[in-house]
């Protein structure tokens, strides 16, 4: 029988940077590979207070498990505004639990409270994990991303 378990998503403060940090290290060390990062307390209260990053935390059974790092944008199109997420990440020891789907979902369910017209997916092209979902849950966007490196690191 699968184990219930207490899953509660909510904006992360300022007071959450101990517990982001070593997620965020995580995420890192998952896209780059090689040696793990040592958490950034720091750099994670940078973020959580960063003017336009919004992060998304969810906690399991009180731990904090995953994160969605995503941004209000105007849309000049519509002439509203459309919601972007950049990064969703779920630790590896709680994957397959729908933990990053509901992150997603519960964005999209603050569309209209925040005048999104829609809400952008992004996705690194490796690994693939990310893009699995986004491929069950919306259709493919109507560009291609393409992006000018300013740092060392390929």
């Amino acid at each position: 029988m699968a184990e219930q378990h207490d899953v509660e998503i909510a904006l992360l403060r300022l007071k959450d940077a101990h517990d982001l940090a070593p997620l965020l290290a995580a995420y890192a060390q998952a896209l780059k590979r090689g040696a793990p990062r040592r958490p950034d307390e720091f750099y994670a209260e940078g973020l959580l207070q960063d003017r336009t990053a919004e992060v998304m935390g969810a906690r399991l059974d009180g731990e904090l498990v995953g994160f969605t790092i995503f941004t209000d944008l105007p849309d000049p199109v519509t002439g509203l505004r459309c919601g972007q997420v950049d990064h969703v990440y779920v630790h590896h020891d709680h994957r397959k639990k729908g933990i990053a789907k509901a992150l997603v979902d519960l964005l999209a369910d603050q569309a209209e409270d925040r005048g999104w017209s829609r809400l952008v997916l992004n996705a690194p092209r490796q690994p693939e994990d990310g893009r699995k979902l986004y491929e069950q849950i919306a259709v493919p966007a109507d560009w291609t991303s393409f992006m000018i490196r300013f740092d060392a690191a390929k």
